[in-house]
């Protein structure tokens, strides 16, 4: 029987979870990701993370359900996604040459014994330099618009980069691996069996 599941529609979640190699079923939460007013970047991740799996307690008893989100932040304020092609191409010249930071937050509720553990993993990117036609092609090619800080990870993003920082690069797609393990591990469900 497949006891995990993940909290989330998004396929690069799921082909980081894939390297696992453990059965799980999955599913798209849909749930308000509006700051609260003083909200902390890591108390949003926390809370946005728990509530996706959260969202989905009540359809999957007996279950682990793994919750991840991620925000960017830059210079003191905290950026979602960017939803359209201006914000991505504006996004993207305010970073070029410059550190932007991104918070992902984890969780795992084990629905079966009614506990949970939520954690958050920081990752920094140092950008090159970029110019204006630079950022028109690789906005029109990859329309980055649903993720966090306008780029994606996972393609052509890493040709924006001068250099990466952090414990885990899955961190900076959306799903922190090495801490994920770490969860699962004190639930019971160890990858390696």
């Amino acid at each position: 029987m497949t006891r995990l599941v993940l909290a989330s529609g998004s396929r690069w979640r799921r082909q980081l979870l894939d390297r696992l190699e453990l059965p799980y079923a999955w599913a798209s939460p849909d749930i308000d990701e509006t700051p609260h007013p003083r909200e902390s970047p890591q108390a949003l991740v926390h809370r946005l993370a728990l509530g996706k799996a959260t969202t989905l307690a009540g359809e999957y008893p007996e279950h682990l359900i793994i919750g991840s989100d991620q925000v960017c932040l830059f210079e003191g304020e905290v950026l979602g996604k960017p939803g359209d092609m201006a914000t991505a191409r504006a996004n993207l010249r305010r970073f070029s040459g410059r550190h932007v930071r991104f918070l992902t937050g984890i969780a795992l509720i084990d629905t079966a014994h009614a506990r949970h553990w939520v954690d958050h993993e920081r990752y920094d990117v140092v950008f090159r330099e970029l110019s204006d036609t630079q950022i028109e092609r690789y906005v029109e090619k990859e329309r980055p618009l649903d993720s966090a800080g306008s780029f994606r990870m996972e393609g052509l993003g890493i040709t924006l980069f001068e250099r990466l920082e952090g414990r885990d690069p899955n961190t900076l797609i959306g799903l922190p691996l090495i801490r994920l393990c770490e969860m699962l591990r004190d639930a019971g469900l160890d990858p390696l069996g």
